[in-house]
């Protein structure tokens, strides 16, 4: 009985990689002898490896069984180190999953698609950004970079990566260079809106760094430092405490009004805004304006240009990116003519 604690302990030791080796030669090598052992009894080394594998996971169906002496001897050689041997393997397999699930939790696992969106630094502002995401493009999967110890959120198509969002390791680890575009959140734990800034400024220096091709949107406190994250090159900006005011003010001075904001915001409610493509018949932004109108949406703007529609007569540039409001199932059928 010391003797197979012994062994037991160490096998335990045993790489995986090297157990799972010696298991499949075992499994093979067994079905071998057993087949030299009987050949009449087997007819075919793959019924000797049929009755291996079902003697080793203790399934036993009895159709096949050796019927001579030094068969049976062997059989009994499979009972005693065959099967503790699986069990042991298979034992592992459920490890590994555990470790695998607790790794994910952590934030220690690689992420491998692409065309995701890359969510920096967790907070409700993050969370509700995560749940707009993931409800206008249901094919979308959202990856979250955080310094927590574990996941915030248990969402299906939404990855953890923990670690420092400005490291390289980490922004590889949340497959940076394959990613659709990034969103930085402003860190609300620094009270100082200037160092506040300045973290969120070595991120979106590390992000153009490592991949200028992708989207970067973020976040700023304080409207001044916006200069300083055009230098970097970063596409746009989010100014969270000025928005807030304006959305108020204009509340107050057209009542009615936030409610609209609150649709173009959103894809769960109203109208929102959508990109589509250009048609060869639309020769100035007058054709694209009228087509779009009679297909029920309308033009609003040419990339962040919103005044076209006073230059309706101007040609309609072949690199023109139309912006446009309407619901959903317009801009899909919109997107098929396009």
């Amino acid at each position: 009985m010391l003797y197979f604690i012994k062994m037991s302990q160490k096998l335990l030791k045993l790489n995986n990689r090297f157990l799972a080796v010696l298991t499949i030669l075992f499994v093979l090598g067994s079905a071998t002898v057993m087949y030299w052992l009987e050949p009449e009894t087997f007819g075919m080394w793959f019924n000797a490896l049929w009755y291996v594998m079902t003697t080793v996971t203790t399934v036993g169906y009895g159709d096949f069984f050796p019927k001579t002496v030094p068969g049976k001897l062997y059989a009994m050689l499979l009972y005693l180190f065959g099967i503790g041997l699986l069990s042991l393997v298979i034992g592992k397999i459920i490890d590994a999953f555990g470790t695998i699930k607790k790794r994910k939790e952590a934030g220690k696992l690689k992420y491998y698609g692409n065309g995701h969106v890359i969510l920096i630094g967790w907070s409700r502002r993050a969370q509700s950004a995560m749940e707009e995401l993931l409800h206008a493009d249901p094919a979308l999967e959202v990856v979250v970079i955080d310094e927590l110890e574990r996941s915030p959120v248990d969402r299906e198509r939404v990855y953890f990566v923990s670690g420092d969002p400005s490291a390289e390791s980490t922004l590889e680890t949340a497959g940076l260079t394959r990613a659709r575009s990034a969103i930085v959140f402003s860190d609300r734990s620094i009270d100082n809106a200037a160092l506040a800034d300045g973290k969120s400024l070595l991120i979106a220096s590390s992000l153009e760094r490592l991949a200028p091709h992708i989207h970067t949107t973020v976040e700023i406190v304080l409207e001044q430092h916006i200069q300083n994250f055009r230098h970097v090159q970063v596409n746009e900006f989010v100014l969270s405490h000025e928005a807030v005011s304006r959305l108020a003010a204009r509340s107050a001075l057209h009542a009615g009004s936030v409610s609209i904001f609150t649709q173009l915001l959103s894809s769960k409610v109203g109208e929102d805004v959508y990109e589509v493509g250009t048609r060869p018949e639309w020769k100035t932004y007058g054709d694209a304006f009228q087509g779009l109108l009679q297909l029920g949406a309308t033009l609003i703007a040419d990339g962040s240009d919103m005044t076209i529609n006073r230059r309706l007569a101007e040609p309609l540039p072949a690199e023109a990116r139309l912006f446009i409001i309407c619901d959903g199932p317009t801009y899909e059928r919109i997107r098929a003519v396009t």
